[in-house]
């Protein structure tokens, strides 16, 4: 009996432990990765004044990635330094040129260009017009020409518990479209990146929460739809009227954070999805999350 008492006071202690060290810690925050190669879709010019020439091995080597060691354009004559750290971007157009859905193409000219984060670079020697750069952590395969720019932390937001409401009443806030994803993929999941058409124009910043819904019986997203299968299924029932998408309750499908945003648009994470969400569907922004701001998020680690 002894033993029992003292094993289970024991446990207590260690989860009292564990709940002040979690506490200490502070909330939880997208990892490195997710906040530092979400990439972003945004009108704005971006400067190309910095850029990727070649690297070591270049006779016969087409691509870079990490311990590689790059040539930027830059040198001591611009003020380039060992240990100064560059972020390598570059622009990318779909491989498919598809209209996935109705809207697509209106939105992503609204919403602007789609970047991909590539890497982090950090100068390890200095000429006066080129600099050597290793690449330090990549997301992706780095080429030629990829724009280079100075290292700046990003603000890394912190997470809430995820609402298992089936059916949450809406938000009443501003609402946009799952637009384009990263990697242009098509249907993507829990932490997958996707761009909506929700920028700083519309209310988001970095840090709020979307919802990701579906209407039932729409025909202009990506879910292919049987006209009026809401209410209807020959040989399989109907209803002796008909209901519209604005009927019926809205089919949840998932929530996520907000990473980055540009004036039409952000970089939202998936933190939570019920099932396989598509371009097309629909989101809308939440009540910001009542736990602590957001703070600079360390880079992915060397």
């Amino acid at each position: 009996m002894r033993t029992r008492m003292q094993v289970g006071t024991l446990c207590l202690l260690l989860a009292l432990g564990a709940g002040a060290a979690m506490a200490q810690q502070g909330p939880k925050t997208p990892n490195p990765n997710d906040i530092y190669c979400s990439g972003m879709v945004t009108r704005e010019a971006m400067p190309a004044d910095t850029y990727v020439i070649s690297g070591e091995e270049s006779a016969y080597k087409i691509t870079f990635g990490d311990g590689d060691y790059v040539f930027i354009n830059k040198g001591s004559s611009s003020g380039v330094k060992v240990g100064d750290e560059f972020l390598v971007m570059r622009a990318e157009k779909s491989p498919t040129h598809i209209k996935w859905f109705e809207y697509q193409p209106s939105l992503m000219r609204a919403m602007g260009k789609q970047w991909l984060d590539v890497g982090r670079v950090k100068v390890a020697h200095v000429e006066a017009n080129v600099a050597a750069a290793q690449v330090v952590s990549s997301c992706d395969f780095m080429l030629r020409g990829d724009i280079a720019r100075p290292f700046a932390p990003r603000p890394a937001p912190a997470l809430r518990p995820t609402d298992h409401n089936r059916f949450p009443a809406p938000s009443g806030k501003n609402q946009g479209m799952v637009v384009s994803a990263k990697d242009w993929a098509q249907a993507v999941g829990m932490n997958s990146i996707i761009y909506v058409n929700l920028g700083s124009s519309q209310g988001s910043k970095v840090g709020d929460y979307v919802r990701i819904f579906r209407f039932q019986g729409t025909r202009h997203d990506t879910v292919y739809q049987n006209r009026n299968t809401q209410y209807t299924r020959m040989n399989f029932g109907h209803t002796p009227v008909p209901y519209s998408w604005k009927d019926l309750p809205r089919e949840q499908l998932g929530e996520g954070i907000v990473l980055r945003t540009s004036e039409n648009a952000s970089t939202v994470l998936i933190t939570f999805s019920l099932r396989d969400i598509y371009m097309g569907d629909y989101v809308e922004l939440l009540e910001p999350a009542p736990i602590a701001e957001s703070k600079p998020a360390p880079p992915p680690a060397a």
